[in-house]
């Protein structure tokens, strides 16, 4: 059974960093794609970053650009999500999901709609993060 299991989220002030991990456990690292999301109470789930599997090029939410740092180390199964200069309106309960890349065609599909969160099968139990003023 593949699982994810976020950490790293807490409690920070505004202007405050935090880094976020997710390790993938129950299959082939590099046989699947993962992306962060992020759900804050009263709203819908959204997107935040993407790495694309084969090229490394990275995407993010207007919201996160120049703020937020996706990575990766497949040795560790594990994907990072750096955060920065933190605000309130960030506080929420923090995702990582996966799909299965599968075929190039497949690949192409996720690239184009990546935030999209019915294309992920496989979901972590979530960490908070909190920014206070």
């Amino acid at each position: 059974e593949v699982q994810l299991v976020e950490s790293g989220g807490g409690s920070v002030q505004t202007g405050g960093r935090l880094r976020l991990s997710c390790t993938i456990s129950g299959t082939t690292f590099d046989e699947y794609s993962i992306g962060w999301f992020r759900q804050a109470p009263g709203k819908e789930r959204e997107g935040v970053s993407y790495i694309d599997p084969i090229d490394e090029n990275k995407y993010y939410a207007d919201f996160a650009e120049d703020r937020f740092f996706a990575s990766s180390d497949n040795a560790a199964n594990t994907v990072y999500l750096r955060m920065n200069r933190l605000k309130p309106a960030d506080t929420a309960v923090y995702y990582c999901a996966a799909t299965l890349t599968g075929t190039i065609a497949n690949r192409i599909r996720l690239m184009k709609s990546w935030a999209d969160t019915t294309n992920y099968s496989y979901w972590g139990q979530g960490t908070q993060v909190t920014v206070s003023s």
